[in-house]
């Protein structure tokens, strides 16, 4: 911002040589508030992407351990989403560090999550991509344990989010599941593909791709990164972005056949 105010302020009045140098010197202060003496602005992606890494895995160590114990299956999910992100050694050991800090037994995550709304709450998309994953870590082993859904309501609240835009949020994810991998052959796929985006049989083509729109906007890759979603992360934001677009194609396709 300060350099296009220093060529601008410059120019006008020491000429074309002046509003170069005035360029330079706002170029640095641009660089000084955007780095601090560690190279990473305290306020700025950097900064937010190391926040986010913490506080996504140190809450899913609490909800691993939510109901006493940390199962294989929530272990090997935990293994599986650092795989499937292809984090690089360092985010790894980073991962699992904060991991085992969250699943101590009486950790408290309040600090964890005052910081993550300081850094990160002004972030509609990194709130409920964080939600996100976390009830998908909740669901790895097939269900909800109540201590589960009650500590996954108490985050939902603190990220502002009230019990019905949360449980909408659950159905949503617990249905847009049903479709990895691109399946539609199950049984209540057409049912369940309308929870995946929120919306009923009731609503208007406009209306559900409305929905849909929204949904995708919120897990598209170059919004999430500029926001702070670490560039590891992306490759699972997109594995639930194909989710919803298997989910919306079958509603689609099934509306267009009753067309005809």
């Amino acid at each position: 911002m300060y350099k296009w105010i220093g060529l601008a302020a410059g120019y006008y009045f020491f000429g074309f040589i002046g509003g170069f140098i005035c360029y330079l010197i706002g170029s640095s202060i641009d660089r000084a508030q955007n780095y601090g003496l560690g190279g990473i602005n305290p306020l700025g992606t950097g900064h937010r992407q190391a926040v986010f890494i913490e506080t996504v895995f140190v809450l899913m160590g609490k909800l691993a351990k939510a109901d006493g114990h940390i199962s294989k299956d929530e272990v090997s999910h935990v293994e599986q989403f650092i795989k499937k992100m292809g984090m690089s050694a360092e985010h790894r050991t980073e991962a699992i560090s904060q991991f085992k800090r969250g699943s101590v037994t009486d950790f408290d995550i309040d600090p964890v999550l005052d910081q993550f709304m300081s850094v990160c709450g002004n972030t509609l998309n990194l709130k409920q991509v964080l939600l996100m994953y976390l009830i998908v870590m909740a669901l790895a082993d097939g269900k909800l344990d109540p201590s589960e859904k009650a500590l996954l309501e108490k985050i939902a609240l603190r990220l502002g989010y009230n019990n019905t835009e949360f449980n909408q949020l659950l159905n949503m994810v617990l249905n847009q599941s049903h479709f990895a991998q691109g399946k539609t052959d199950s049984i209540s796929a057409l049912e369940d593909a309308y929870k995946a985006l929120g919306v009923t049989e009731d609503n208007s083509d406009q209306q559900i791709k409305r929905a849909y729109r929204k949904l995708i906007s919120q897990y598209h890759p170059d919004k999430l990164i500029g926001q702070g979603l670490p560039e590891d992360m992306i490759a699972v934001a997109t594995e639930q972005a194909k989710e919803i677009q298997v989910a919306y194609d079958l509603i689609k396709k099934h509306r267009e056949q009753n067309k005809h």
